[in-house]
Formats: C-alpha cells, sequence, structure tokens
C-alpha cells in the first residue's frame, strides 16, 4: 500500500478545499485515521469501497456530489472536487495566472484542433496526444484544483455531418467508425494505463445527434430509428464500449420532440455498452433549460428530477452555488418524484469515478505523483510539431511541392504571421507562424498580410468612420474629413462574408457595443464577439455595413438586423431601413503589394483562411462556406505574379476555395508554422486526409435535416461530386495497389510505394451492400490504416471484417440482423479514389414481408414526408406527428380489414389509409377523436380492404399516431 508523510495529505486537502483553518484540522483529523474508514483503503474491491463511503454519508452531503462544484466533507477527509476541464486538444482557458504563475511552470500545450487531430488517421498517435493532455490536466491540478478539476469533458464525437455547423472544429468526423477510433485512442490516453486508476475521467460530448447551433436548444433533431442505430450512436458506443470514456455529457438539443437532458436512452441504453459504471453531467445550464428555455416541464422540480430519473448524474449550473440544485432536489423528494434510492443511485456513479481518480487514497493515487513539470515539456512540444504535420492534408499539388531549396520566398495573407486559438483552447504559449517556419529555412523572405486598408466615407456628411480611443466609452464617430491613420482600417475579410476591421492608427477592432461603435478589443475572442462587419455592395456601388457580431440582435438591440447607421450625428446601429451609406475607398492596396513581393521572389505562399471567433462558433452556424473575397483575389493576384505559388488553407471547417497547389491545415496550436514548414519543404511527406466531405459550390440542405438518406450529406449517402471528397489527401510519393483478398473475416492487400520517397498511406476499406430489403449507403467505411512505407516497398495491409460487421437494423422488427446479400468491397486512398474491388457473398437472413396485421409502432416507417417525429410522453418512446398532407409509408406488407390505431390528438382530426402511394387507391378514411392533449392517447378504427404491398398513413389534421394494426 503507498503511503506518503501527514503533512502531504493535509496539505493537498487544504488546497482542495480551499478551506480555513479550522476546516483544514478537521481533514487533517480525517487524515490520520485513513485506515479506519474501509472507503480509504485501496486494497478493497470497488463496490466495497463506494458503499462504504455512500453510508457514511448525510443526504445533504450525497445531495451535494450530484453539482458540478462538490464541497468539501471535511469530517470523512474528503477534498473539493470540480467537473469539467475542457480538453479537447490541450488544457483549455490555461490562461487563468497570476502573478506568480509563470514563475511556476510553462504554459499548457495547445495541439491542433480535434478535426486537425482526427486528419492523421492515426489512433497510435492521437492516444500520446491525449495521454500528453491528461498529463497536463493532472499538472494543473496539482497546482490549482478548484480550477482545474479530473474529470475532463472531452473529446467531442458529435458527427460533422454538416461543416456549416459552428462547432464543426470540435468534432473529429463525418464518419461514426473514424470518430469512434479517434475518440477511442484519445479518451485511451486521457486516462492512461493503469488498469483501476484513471488519469482524467473523460466524457464524451454531447449525446445525441447535435450539429446546429441555430436554437440549439429549441430544435429537434429527427432521427429515423434506422440512422439513429447505423450512424448517430456507434460513435458514442466505441469508445464506451472500449472502457475509453467514463460517461457522457447531455447535448442542448432534442431528439425526437425530447430534450436530450431528459433522453431515457441515457439510462436505458448508453450504459448497456459497457459494464464499467458511467458518471454522466448535464451540459451548462442545461437543467434550467427545461423550464425557462424550453417550457418542457412546468417546474423545477419536476424537471430536475426527470433529469436524474433519466441517467445525468451531475447538474452543472449556477457556476459554484449549489443552492438552486439542493432547493429543487428537495423539493422533488418531498413531492415523491425521487426517492433517496434515485439519489444514491447518482451517487454511486459519482464515488465510483471518484474513487478511481484516487480522491480517497491516502496517496491520491498513482497519478497523483505527476506535478505542474508536465505542462507545456520539451517532448509535448515535439509531440506537438509531429502531430501538426502529421495532421495536414495536402488537397492538391501543381508540382510546386515540395519547395526544395528556394533562395527567396514571399510569405503573404492574412495569416502569415499570426496565429489563433480557439474558444475551447489555452492561450498559445509562444507562436511560430508559418512566416516564421518559412525564415528558419529561406535567407530572403518578404511577407504582408495582403490586405486592403480602406477608409469608409459616408456620402451624407463626406466624413469618415474614426475610432476615438480603446476605452469602452471612447466610441467611433464621424470625424476626419480626410483620411488619417484613426479613419483607416485594414479589411481582413474572412469567410462567409464576415469581415473584421482593424484600425490602423491604434490597432484595435471595430465592435458594436450595444448600439454604438468602439474600438476598445485587441482581438474577437471573447464570448460576445462584436467586432464582425460585412461590407454589403449596393446597385449604386456604394455600401451598407451590417453588423455581423454574435449577439442575438433581435434580443439585444430589438432590430431584426442591424446596420451602421447615424443618429442624431452619432454612429449608430440601426435598422437595415436606416443604414447609412458609405463609399469604400482603398488607402493602400495590399493585394498589389503581396503580389508585387511575390514577382520578385522564387516562390509565393499564401496563408489564408478562417477566424476560430468569426463567421461561426459556439452557438453560432455559419449561413455558407465561401472563403473571403478579399483573400480569394489575394491568392489570384500572387498566383497570376508568381507561377510557383503554394496556398497554405488554414481553416477549422471546409471552405469552397481552390488552386493549383493547395494544403489545408487546422489551426494547429503553437508549432503550426515549423509543421506547415516541414511538410512544404518535403522534410514530412503528407499524409493527412480528409474527414468530411469538403462540397462543391451550391445550395446545401436544411442545416436543421438530419435525415442524411434524404439530404445526401456525408459521403455515405452524397452522389454529387464534391469539391474535395472523404478521406482525399495527396502525397509526394505514389502507391500501387495489388491482389486485393477478402477471405473469412478478412480482407488484405497488398500496397506498394512505387515512387522516389518514403511516405505514408492511409490504406482506406469500405463496402457496399448491392440488394437489402433497406436503404444502403453509396459505400461506408470499415477500416483504416495509416502505414510508412520506403521507396519500392511493399506491405500486405489486413482488415478485420466480420460477418457481424456487415448488420443492418431491421426496423421492421426492431433488431439487428444480417442480411443475404452480395458486398462489394472496396479498397483504396480516400472514398472517392478506388483502387482495387471485389465482391463477398455474405449468406444471411431474407427480411420477410411486413405483418402489419401485428401492432406496429409508428416509427417504424419505410419513407415519410413532411412529418416530425415526437415524444410519446416526457418519460419514454417515439411517435409520428403530422398535419395535413403529411404522410408515412410501410412498404413490402401484407394487411387485413380491420385498423385500429393508438392517437393523440388535441382537437380531432383522421387520417387516411392508401396503398402504393400518398394519392394511391383510398382504403379508409379514420376519423381520430379529441383526446385532450398530445400524451393523452385514444384509439382509432376503420374498416379497410385488405392486401399486399404498401400502405400509406396520410394525415388530414393534426395528430399523433403511436402505432397501429391492420388485423385479418
Amino acid at each position: 500500500m503507498r503511503k506518503v508523510p501527514l503533512l502531504a495529505v493535509v496539505s493537498l486537502a487544504a488546497a482542495l478545499c480551499g478551506a480555513p483553518a479550522a476546516q483544514a484540522d478537521q481533514v487533517a483529523q480525517a487524515a490520520r485515521a485513513a485506515q479506519a474508514y474501509p472507503f480509504q483503503n485501496p486494497a478493497l474491491p470497488l463496490d466495497q469501497r463506494v458503499t462504504d463511503l455512500l453510508g457514511r454519508l448525510t443526504l445533504d452531503e450525497k445531495l451535494s456530489l450530484l453539482h458540478q462544484s462538490q464541497p468539501a466533507i471535511p469530517r470523512l477527509g474528503i477534498a473539493y472536487h470540480k467537473n469539467g476541464t475542457e480538453a479537447l486538444h490541450g488544457v483549455a482557458w490555461s490562461n487563468h495566472r497570476d502573478d506568480n504563475w509563470n514563475q511556476k511552470f510553462a504554459a499548457g500545450t495547445v495541439f491542433p484542433q480535434p478535426v486537425g487531430l482526427a486528419s492523421t488517421w492515426d489512433p497510435v498517435l492521437i492516444r500520446k496526444v491525449g495521454s500528453a493532455v491528461g498529463d497536463e490536466t493532472r499538472g494543473y491540478n496539482a497546482v490549482d484544483p478548484v480550477l482545474w478539476g479530473l474529470q475532463v469533458w472531452a473529446p467531442v464525437v458529435d458527427l460533422l455531418r454538416d461543416p456549416r455547423a459552428g462547432r464543426n472544429e470540435e468534432g473529429y468526423s463525418e464518419d461514426p467508425l473514424l470518430t469512434g477510433a479517434i475518440s477511442t485512442a484519445y479518451g485511451k490516453g486521457l486516462q492512461g494505463d493503469d488498469p483501476f486508476y484513471l488519469k482524467t475521467a473523460p466524457v464524451l460530448k454531447h449525446y445525441l445527434a447535435y450539429n446546429n447551433e441555430t436554437d440549439r436548444s429549441l430544435t429537434s433533431s429527427n432521427l429515423t430509428p434506422k440512422l439513429k442505430h447505423e450512424y448517430y450512436e456507434p460513435a458514442f458506443k466505441a469508445a464506451i464500449s472500449a472502457d475509453a470514456a467514463t460517461g457522457v455529457m447531455a447535448s442542448y438539443n432534442l431528439v425526437n420532440g425530447r430534450p436530450n437532458h431528459v433522453n431515457p436512452d441515457l439510462n436505458d441504453v448508453v450504459r448497456t455498452w459497457t459494464d464499467r459504471t458511467l458518471y454522466n453531467p448535464s451540459d451548462a445550464w442545461g437543467p434550467h433549460a427545461l423550464t425557462d428555455l424550453e417550457r418542457y416541464y412546468d417546474d423545477k422540480p419536476e424537471a430536475f428530477a426527470a433529469v436524474l430519473k433519466a441517467g445525468l448524474d451531475s447538474f452543472t449550473i449556477d457556476g459554484s452555488d449549489l443552492g438552486p440544485m439542493l432547493t429543487n432536489l428537495k423539493a422533488a423528494l418531498d413531492q415523491g418524484r425521487i426517492t433517496v434510492a434515485d439519489v444514491d443511485k447518482s451517487v454511486r456513479h459519482v464515488l465510483s469515478i471518484r474513487t478511481r481518480l484516487g480522491h480517497f487514497d491516502p496517496d491520491g493515487g498513482p497519478y497523483a505523483r505527476i506535478t505542474a513539470d508536465v505542462i507545456g515539456s520539451a517532448a509535448n512540444k515535439r509531440l506537438n510539431r509531429e502531430t501538426a504535420g502529421k495532421a495536414a492534408v495536402l488537397l492538391k499539388n501543381s508540382g510546386v511541392l515540395p519547395l526544395g531549396k528556394p533562395k527567396s520566398a514571399a510569405v503573404v495573407g492574412p495569416l502569415a504571421d499570426r496565429l489563433y486559438r480557439d474558444w475551447y483552447s489555452g492561450q498559445l504559449p509562444y507562436q511560430v507562424t508559418p512566416l516564421d517556419g518559412i525564415e528558419e529555412r529561406v535567407g530572403s523572405v518578404t511577407t504582408g498580410e495582403g490586405l486592403e486598408r480602406v477608409a469608409l466615407r459616408h456620402l451624407d456628411s463626406g466624413k469618415y468612420v474614426t475610432a476615438t480611443g480603446t476605452g469602452p466609452d471612447d466610441n467611433a464617430g464621424l470625424i476626419d474629413t480626410a483620411p488619417g491613420a484613426a479613419s483607416q482600417w485594414d479589411l481582413t475579410d474572412w469567410t462567409g462574408g464576415v469581415s473584421t476591421l482593424r484600425n490602423a492608427g491604434n490597432g484595435r477592432l471595430l465592435g458594436g457595443d450595444w448600439r454604438s461603435l468602439d474600438t476598445d478589443d485587441a482581438e474577437p475572442d471573447g464570448w460576445y464577439v462584436s467586432q464582425q462587419f460585412a461590407l454589403e455592395k449596393q446597385p449604386d456601388g456604394s455600401h451598407l455595413i451590417r453588423y455581423a457580431g454574435y449577439e442575438t440582435v433581435e434580443s439585444w438591440f430589438g432590430l431584426p438586423d442591424a446596420y451602421v447607421g447615424v443618429t442624431d450625428g452619432a454612429l449608430a446601429l440601426v435598422p437595415k431601413a436606416q443604414a447609412a451609406k458609405f463609399a469604400k475607398e482603398v488607402v493602400s492596396d495590399g493585394i498589389a503589394a503581396a503580389a508585387a513581393r511575390a514577382a520578385e521572389a522564387e516562390v509565393a505562399v499564401v496563408v489564408a483562411g478562417s477566424h476560430p471567433f468569426v463567421a461561426g462558433r459556439e452557438f453560432h452556424d455559419r449561413d455558407d462556406l465561401r472563403l473571403g473575397a478579399g483573400q480569394l483575389r489575394l491568392i489570384e493576384a500572387v498566383r497570376k505574379a508568381n507561377p510557383r505559388t503554394v496556398v497554405v488553407l488554414e481553416t477549422s471547417y471546409p471552405v469552397v476555395v481552390d488552386a493549383p497547389t493547395l494544403l489545408w491545415t487546422t489551426h494547429a496550436g503553437a508549432e503550426t508554422g515549423h509543421a506547415v514548414a516541414d511538410v512544404l519543404f518535403g522534410d514530412v511527406n503528407p499524409g493527412g486526409r480528409l474527414t468530411q466531405t469538403w462540397p462543391a459550390a451550391g445550395a446545401l440542405p436544411s442545416l436543421l435535416d438530419y435525415d442524411l438518406v434524404k439530404t445526401g450529406m456525408t459521403y455515405l449517402y452524397g452522389e454529387d461530386k464534391p469539391l474535395y471528397a472523404f478521406g482525399h489527401g495527396l502525397s509526394y510519393t505514389s502507391f500501387g495497389y495489388q491482389g486485393l483478398r477478402a477471405h473469412g473475416d478478412q480482407v488484405s492487400v497488398k500496397v506498394t510505394n512505387t515512387g522516389r520517397v518514403k511516405g505514408d498511406e492511409v490504406v482506406q476499406l469500405y463496402t457496399h451492400q448491392r440488394d437489402s430489403r433497406f436503404a444502403q449507403p453509396v459505400k461506408r467505411l470499415r477500416g483504416f490504416q495509416r502505414i510508412t512505407l520506403a521507396p519500392g516497398e511493399t506491405r500486405t495491409v489486413t482488415f478485420p471484417l466480420k460477418r457481424s460487421d456487415l448488420a443492418v437494423w431491421d426496423h421492421t422488427r426492431g433488431r439487428w440482423l444480417v442480411e443475404d446479400a452480395t458486398h462489394d468491397v472496396l479498397v483504396g486512398s480516400a472514398s472517392d479514389r478506388i483502387r482495387q474491388r471485389t465482391t463477398l457473398r455474405v449468406p444471411g437472413e431474407t427480411v420477410p414481408v411486413r405483418d402489419l396485421t401485428r401492432t406496429t409502432r409508428a416509427m417504424d416507417f419505410d419513407d415519410y414526408a413532411g412529418v416530425a417525429f415526437a415524444d410519446e410522453s416526457k418519460a419514454r418512446g417515439e411517435v409520428v406527428e403530422g398535419s395535413a398532407g403529411d404522410w408515412v409509408a410501410y412498404t413490402g406488407a401484407s394487411w387485413g380489414s380491420r385498423l385500429t390505431a393508438a392517437v393523440a390528438s388535441v382537437g380531432g382530426g383522421s387520417f387516411e389509409v392508401r396503398r402504393g402511394s400518398p394519392t394511391g387507391a383510398l382504403l379508409a378514411t379514420v376519423p381520430v377523436p379529441a383526446t385532450g392533449g398530445i400524451y393523452t392517447y385514444g384509439t382509432a378504427s376503420a374498416s379497410v380492404r385488405a392486401g399486399t404491398g404498401s400502405v400509406y398513413l396520410v394525415f388530414k389534421g393534426d395528430l399523433r399516431i403511436r402505432d397501429f394494426a391492420l388485423a385479418r
């Protein structure tokens, strides 16, 4: 048994508690009796330790452990614990400093954004990254456990089914298998290698089907049973079933009409994926949303009771204030909505994970030895550079890359000499920009941002928009009559037509401050990013300046939209009808200057891309995927000036941009410049691959439509040619594929490096089921391996492919099955670059004709139009909800002559039963009685004509159908 000096235990406990001396003495007394309590004995089984501690807690102490901020329990020697350190690609928000902070240790490592981590397609590497982040989390926790707890809210496994979603950079991929593999690797790294103890306790975000920020707490993700089982759940199941995560966090959205914070799947499904205990937290403010925003429950005791009973064990609400939670849970107990047994169940989950974190061991467990020395270590810097290099994706190459040894280079663009953090990262401890990386290798380098410096002249007054200072009350105004430094602005046109305007005089950004404008912010990096504008050109050549900040303009300003106008002679944000017109005058043309530098250099590198806080982020989706027009002009001008131009695109999401030589990286942390240079000059042969489809320019479906089968989103269901396909990425060498074999439970193929340099290939295995009772994906990823080959080297790559891997969800019978079918087996270097193919005959079941004489859940349809998927009750179950003209279909069926249906309708209505199509032969019109509420179900019945084929239920009024039978 491990021993540590008593003084160390007392000091740590006092620090954790943030307790006064008297409380620290109580902790010390408990520590002296460390072996007196079984829960403190590491030699005992987990269940025995948890049971012992649970029995010693008062009800108030138990309830306090259900909060994100868990107070110390000095009488038992239990220290304070905080849930929720953000750790998506490093320890987030690690810019918390006091005067002596930097004397204690370096700032933390910021690794590439998660979408970049996944683009390595390298789980072994990502496990190392997760381990490094876990070490640094422990290091921070050792210094300030109140700020940095050991339950980490990472990784994010939300599937990237639409690149317009604001939080795209937080996730890994549009594919569930790849997402599951990367999240499992990262989670394993965060947890550490001990079979019992946890370095940190990773929590997967966000359960379930959360991929839009627009009205995120009010929108419902319509999930068909098939897509829920085959697409949305597996990304979570992979890491949980591999014991690579200790819980899931509920998401803000609703699924099929029910808020995810009371999704019964948290208990009924998620906990079945593992034999380990899970500890599931709410998202921030989520329990309050059930009453305050979603109006799903009438009062908070009812809502909080439902949260607990659904399977959440921690309330992330009200900061460190336990009062509201305690009040509402006690009321729920008094009202009989929950029992002490319900409380005990969740507290057991809390105590189980905290025991595995070493919180109750006399010495804090094996990972308590990690100190702040690990933070920002040299080893982590090296790992960061390696990861950023392996994450880079070569999208196109005209032959310019690798650059070799040029004597001169022009490195231009808004991101050439600047790196940015994102919302869920710490401050960058240092910056190696692309310019820095290239300057280390090239003797003569010129640079420039490639921006237009503009002046905005008010057409009515002739005066210019002018900065007056950098304080919050220093409002910009119409002052200068000729462009001076204070009335000149560097215009950075980021993505989606959204720009920032940096004042040439004071270096600060123009921002919206309620109804006024000011220049008091150096960067757009707060929660409310008010430094965003769009210059909208009018037919007469003038411009309107639209305010594009993140605040909800309607609620904050009382405006449907906001534009820069003039009120009482001062600049103000006004409705569009009152918008002022401005002339955009180019004072100096940075684009032309960049092109001139490029013309004089041997090679040119344009570093373009996105800003992580601008034009989309948490709470805000993107309208489109266009790269800013100014950046596009810069790329084109430099390319014309110098054919040996490389475009380095640094974004958090796909954008519509093309160039003959194009290298993509996400915002990749402090080592971005070294990693970019490593790839440009050939020290690293690019092996990164895209983890999501980059759509071509054109219309995209509604961001709120989660039915991939109908929208054609992602490579699984998309038929249109994308700009760049899922899995795409080029190399400086070439690879040949030979001898594909599918035999037994595996697939093998030989891969040869047919080029002249060493390189990495990501070998990708896909399958397609040719014949099925159900709609099948165009192809589905079944496996991948990133391999390194020397010139001429051949390796046989083997993938496991079991018969059970090919199972599909049979919604007609509510179970998994393997169909009797032929499968195309496809191996290649991208989803659209299949190099070898064969077929595999798989014996299995034939789905029988649907027997609609038995009770059929309405949700188990084969097709639908217009309907919504809704909650049967607030506790569980799903139904189909429709209005006039909506329909659901059940195909390949047989039915009898007597229909009965369980229906709900406030005012009554009817639905039709038709054969063959929504307008086919009318079999019956079924009257639906008024049931008085959407959760009150009655019976509707009618006689129909028996038959076989397809049955359509066509809604003629507002109603819900739970189930039906067409008996003989």
